[in-house]
């Protein structure tokens, strides 16, 4: 078609000055086309195929195309596989007490990453996250021990995937389009939503006009700050709710809710009822208003570490005798009271990953 149009162009002009225009426009657009994207069908978004547009490389322009136009981020990832690549490559590679999978967990969640207290000797971290942590420890370098944890806050989570401290997040991180900007996320291994929590006393109902002329807790770069802040732009929020109390750790809300220095919190609804097992003078107040999952967070290029951790996620969820169900049972069954609410749908994958 190209050809077409510049033959139609040149046409009266005749002699060998249209021919050696015409050679020079043909040499431009030999050099200018490779960098032209290409907006036709079947080929990838970066071009048409070729040698290097494999399966991988397609997902990632699926990824990129996914981020723009997200609608479900929890169906935003790669299909499982057991192959290895550079990313796993590189961890295996570290020498002594360094080869370990570094993963960014909380120390303060409980039942989730928590340290507890009564354990005796160290304290080890323990919890739900904790647990599959351990597994994907053990799927990658054969030791589910081979792991080194990381405190990271509620609002260092993405910076510390960008900045390399870690090689993953295993914090209940919610899986959201802001956040598929800046990492990549596995399929979902847990389902919750944002919940009020406020002390039992107190004449808040739930997520409704008693939050009218309150102070509401949440942490820094949280799901719930994002959430709020969007349904007061929009009017969805009770007139007069202060937000203007922020955290780092998002347990640091419950300490200002037991100082009486906030009237509320709002967070996971998984987190609130674990911490109104820690304090019984609080209690969730309404149902969930939103429906969110918990992924793992790794590298955006990381390609062959979040097929990897979903192929876990999979064996972890259909493993009857040591899996997701077991690890419910032992840190969750005693605060939430039924595991179907909070396992995800069975996981969907980016076409042609």
């Amino acid at each position: 078609m190209r050809a077409g149009r510049l033959r139609t162009g040149l046409k009266g002009w005749g002699g060998v000055g249209a021919m050696a225009f015409a050679c020079v426009l043909a040499v431009l657009a030999a050099l200018l086309l490779p960098a032209l994207p290409w907006h036709g069908g079947g080929g990838s978004a970066g071009g048409g195929g070729g040698a290097a547009d494999d399966g991988h490389g397609t997902a990632r322009g699926s990824q990129a195309r996914a981020a723009q136009e997200c609608t479900d981020p929890e169906k935003q990832t790669l299909a499982p596989s057991g192959d290895d690549g550079p990313t796993i490559d590189a961890i295996r590679a570290r020498e002594g007490e360094k080869r370990k999978l570094v993963v960014g967990v909380d120390q303060n969640s409980f039942r989730w990453g928590y340290r507890d207290p009564n354990s005796g000797g160290d304290a080890e971290l323990e919890g739900f996250d904790i647990d599959l942590a351990h597994r994907i420890a053990k799927d990658v370098l054969g030791d589910e021990d081979a792991v080194q944890f990381k405190a990271i806050p509620t609002d260092q989570r993405v910076p510390a995937i960008q900045d390399g401290r870690v090689d993953m997040v295993v914090r209940t991180m919610t899986i959201n389009c802001d956040r598929l900007e800046d990492v990549a996320f596995s399929a979902p291994y847990f389902r919750t939503g944002q919940q009020v929590l406020a002390p039992k006393s107190s004449k808040i109902t739930g997520y409704d006009g008693t939050l009218a002329g309150k102070e509401i807790c949440t942490a820094a770069g949280s799901t719930a700050l994002s959430t709020l802040e969007q349904d007061q732009k929009d009017g969805r929020l009770a007139e007069g709710v202060d937000l203007r109390t922020t955290v780092p750790n998002q347990l640091d809300c419950l300490v200002r809710l037991q100082l009486g220095e906030v009237d509320a919190v709002v967070t996971d609804g998984a987190l609130a009822a674990s911490q109104a097992a820690q304090d019984p003078t609080v209690e969730l107040k309404g149902d969930a208003f939103t429906t969110e999952y918990y992924g793992v967070a790794m590298k955006k290029d990381a390609d062959d570490l979040v097929r990897r951790v979903n192929r876990v996620l999979e064996q972890w969820r259909a493993d009857r005798a040591d899996g997701w169900q077991n690890s419910y049972e032992e840190w969750l069954s005693e605060t939430m009271d039924d595991p179907a609410k909070s396992l995800p749908p069975t996981p969907q994958y980016l076409r042609g990953s």
